[in-house]
C-alpha cells in the first residue's frame, strides 16, 4: 500500500482516484471545488484535503489530472513546496511537452521525480480502469509509478525522456481527428445513399476500414446522439497543443488543422460539450 494524493477530480480524475482506493492505497484528494472532493471522500472512504499542501504532505505518489499548462503550473507550485523528497509526481493532464520538461526540471531541483503521463480512453476508460497511459521521464520513476497507474490503466508505456508522453498523446489526438472525420463522411454518405448504416458497419467493420471509432460511434452518430465521450472543447485544446508543436518542429499537420477548423464550426453551433463524433452534425445541418 502506498500513500497517494490525487489533484483534480474532473470527469477522469474522480474515478481514477477511486480506483487507487480500491487497489488498497491510502488516498488523499484535492479539488478546486472542495465540495466535490468531500463528495468523493464520502463515496470512496478517502480523505478530502482543504489545501494542496495538506493533500501531498507525506505522499509517496502525487497524481495530477487538471486542465492545461497553466493549471499544471499552478498546482505544481505548492506541490514543490510541500511534497517530501523522493516523491513521484504523475501528471495525467494533457499538456505541452514544454510544460512537462519545465515541471520535470523544477521537480528534480526539489528532490522529486516527475512523469508526464497523459491518458487515452475517455470517461468510460477511467470509470472501468481501462486507460492507456503514455509516459515520459526517467526509467526508475516510471518503474516505481507503474504499479500505481495499473490501478486504473490497462496499458502503460515509457515513451522516452521528459515530454515524450505528451508528444505521444499529441499523435494520438492527430490520428483520432482524421479517423472521426473519415467516419463522419462515411456515415453521411451512407445516409445520403439510402443505405442502412448498421448494415454498412456490419459489412465493412471487420475489414481494412474498421476502427475503434467505427465500432463504438457509427451507431450513435447515425442516431444523432453526441453525448457519449470526449468533448469537442477538450479536443480543440489538445489539437491546439499539437498544432503549435507542429509549427515549432516543422511537421505538416494539414488534415489535423482542417479538422480543428471543423470542430470550431461545431463550437459555433453550440456543440462545445458534444463528443468528438459530432463532426457529422456539420454535414447534416
Amino acid at each position: 500500500m502506498a500513500k497517494c494524493s490525487f489533484i483534480g477530480l474532473g470527469v477522469m480524475g474522480y474515478p481514477m482516484a477511486g480506483h487507487l482506493v480500491s487497489a488498497g492505497h491510502d488516498v488523499r484528494v484535492w479539488n478546486r471545488t472542495n465540495s466535490k472532493a468531500k463528495t468523493w471522500a464520502s463515496e470512496y472512504k478517502g480523505i478530502a484535503a482543504d489545501t494542496i499542501e495538506d493533500a501531498v504532505d507525506g505522499a509517496d505518489f502525487i497524481c495530477l489530472c487538471v486542465g492545461d499548462d497553466s493549471d499544471v503550473y499552478a498546482v505544481m507550485e505548492p506541490i514543490l513546496q510541500a511534497a517530501r523528497s523522493g516523491a513521484v509526481v504523475i501528471d495525467h493532464t494533457t499538456a505541452s511537452d514544454d510544460c512537462a520538461k519545465t515541471c520535470y526540471a523544477n521537480a528534480a531541483g526539489k528532490g522529486l521525480a516527475f512523469i508526464d503521463a497523459p491518458i487515452s480512453g475517455g470517461e468510460a476508460g477511467a470509470v472501468n480502469g481501462q486507460l492507456t497511459v503514455m509516459c515520459g521521464g526517467d526509467q526508475a520513476a516510471y518503474d516505481a509509478a507503474k504499479p500505481i497507474m495499473d490501478a486504473y490503466a490497462k496499458a502503460t508505456k515509457l515513451m522516452g525522456p521528459s515530454g515524450a508522453g505528451q508528444v505521444t498523446k499529441m499523435i494520438n489526438q492527430i490520428c483520432i481527428a482524421g479517423a472521426v472525420q473519415g467516419l463522419a463522411e462515411g456515415v453521411h454518405f451512407a445516409q445520403k445513399a439510402g443505405l442502412n448504416v448498421a448494415d454498412v458497419v456490419e459489412a465493412i467493420g471487420k475489414g481494412a476500414a474498421a476502427s475503434w471509432q467505427m465500432l463504438n460511434r457509427a451507431e450513435t452518430m447515425d442516431k444523432d446522439e453526441f453525448e457519449h465521450g470526449f468533448a469537442v472543447d477538450w479536443m480543440r485544446k489538445d489539437l491546439g497543443i499539437a498544432l503549435r508543436t507542429a509549427e515549432r518542429i516543422g511537421a505538416d499537420l494539414t488534415l489535423a488543422k482542417q479538422v480543428d477548423g471543423y470542430y470550431a464550426e461545431i463550437q459555433e453551433m453550440g456543440g462545445g460539450r458534444w463528443d468528438t463524433s459530432s463532426l457529422l452534425r456539420r454535414l447534416t445541418t
